[in-house]
């Protein structure tokens, strides 16, 4: 109370039982709401302490707790949290199930939950199809699970209940598809990367000693490290220049904010176009309604931002631009990714057949994924061939994935949250705390 320990000392009956062969001859009277048998605590005390227990779990909640004025060892915490029952699970009808690391690369577990609650049902001590397909067996009414597209998982429900519909996660749909996009941009590099450039800009050329100075000293077999040592720049910059072969592929589209000039763009490129006078442009476009002053479109003009030589972007950048919404990207980016895709047929080709896999995904048209793959292997872009084979061996879970409005989203999220759990016990807690928490937090 206000900080302070506070002992209560109750008066209470004591009752007799007169029955000889009563297990229990005697026993105390308890208040409603306040004692436990056994306890050496108030209810609400103990509440308070497994809240602390679940949030912090161990040395930091006896930490926390002794602040707020309770007196509790790290172990009691642990205690009392382990003591917590689970959460009923009862009828679940659509499942969300997926795998964290709890060690990475050497140990998984898999969390299932509700996928329309969003409610933590379960956590299992690994990702094999065995253990789950026994969890699966032992909760009926099961109608829709859903997964990415690991196998074992795949296989666990086909055996635990093959009346289930499952159905892939959109993102897993997605984001194998945007591999897919990336080796088709590489692959077709030699036709988007030949726009023509401007003028290297101090930025430029500042790269392009940068990146000469570290790949001469890779050359004379120089270490990363000593690199970064010699030159006096981070480690992660050391390691930039020497991942790239070519300097230009460190060569990035300056990035300019909204502009009144903006909006008369095209009027401004076609008549400079035709070597027409800046003060004669300026009368034209405030004609037009344009408010800004000269200084501002000379500005323009001299930034390069009405020519349409640009610096080309890295293949995994133009990736980004063509797997984003048009509508999301900021006007130049969306006039600079039109003419990167126009002046190659094949980038044409794969930008229309992202917008219209992007369709099927937001409008859940599942139905026409068939027309889609036809379509696109008719186009033999490269590096689609094992996406869409990958589609068609998932056939039915793809199928749902597109159509059906539940996805592994919500699991995604718990699977977040994990990753701060497991940071907040630097890996010194067991399995059984850590389940615990992810349950009950």
């Amino acid at each position: 109370m206000a900080g302070q320990s506070v002992v209560l000392r109750l008066q209470v009956r004591r009752f007799f039982c007169d029955t000889n062969d009563c297990a229990v001859r005697t026993f105390a009277e308890q208040v409603d709401d306040l004692t436990a048998k056994h306890a050496r605590r108030t209810s609400s005390c103990r509440t308070a302490l497994e809240h602390i227990g679940l949030a912090l779990a161990g040395r930091a909640a006896s930490r926390l707790a002794s602040l707020l004025g309770f007196v509790a060892g790290r172990n009691t915490l642990l205690r009392l949290v382990h003591a917590l029952p689970d959460p009923e699970i009862g009828t679940v009808a659509v499942l969300g199930v997926d795998d964290f690391a709890i060690r990475r690369g050497r140990k998984y577990a898999t969390v299932v939950i509700d996928a329309v609650t969003h409610r933590r049902l379960d956590v299992l001590p690994d990702r094999k199809a065995a253990t789950l397909s026994a969890w699966l067996r032992e909760h009926p009414g099961i109608e829709v699970v859903c997964r990415d597209g690991s196998a074992a998982y795949a296989e666990a429900i086909r055996q635990a209940v093959p009346k289930a519909v499952q159905s892939s996660d959109r993102w897993h749909l997605w984001h194998g598809l945007t591999a897919a996009v990336e080796k088709t941009v590489i692959a077709h590099s030699a036709s988007w990367n030949t726009i023509p450039r401007a003028p290297d800009s101090a930025l430029d050329a500042r790269t392009r000693d940068r990146h000469a100075a570290v790949h001469a000293l890779l050359a004379q077999g120089v270490g990363l490290l000593e690199c970064a040592r010699r030159l006096g720049w981070a480690l992660n910059t050391i390691k930039r220049y020497a991942r790239a072969h070519k300097a230009e592929q460190l060569l990035r589209p300056p990035r300019y904010g909204a502009c009144l000039v903006d909006a008369h763009r095209d009027l401004v490129r076609q008549r400079l176009g035709e070597n027409v006078p800046v003060t004669r442009i300026l009368a034209e476009i405030r004609q037009q309604g344009y408010t800004g002053s000269a200084n501002l479109l000379v500005r323009y003009i001299n930034q390069g931002r009405a020519d349409p030589q640009r610096a080309t972007p890295s293949p995994r950048r133009l990736v980004s631009w063509i797997m984003s919404k048009p509508a999301n990207l900021p006007d130049h980016t969306r006039r600079h990714l039109d003419d990167l895709t126009t002046s190659c047929p094949e980038m044409t080709t794969l930008a229309t057949r992202v917008r219209e896999f992007a369709d099927l995904l937001t409008q859940h048209r599942g139905q026409d994924l068939a027309d889609w793959i036809t379509a696109t292997r008719l186009d033999a872009l490269p590096g689609f061939d094992s996406y869409l084979n990958g589609l068609e061996k998932d056939w039915d879970a793809t199928v749902a994935g597109l159509t059906l409005p539940y996805s592994n989203g919500p699991t995604e999220g718990v699977n977040t949250k994990i990753k701060l759990l497991k940071r907040q016990t630097y890996g010194k807690a067991s399995f059984a705390l850590l389940r615990k928490r992810i349950l009950l937090t």
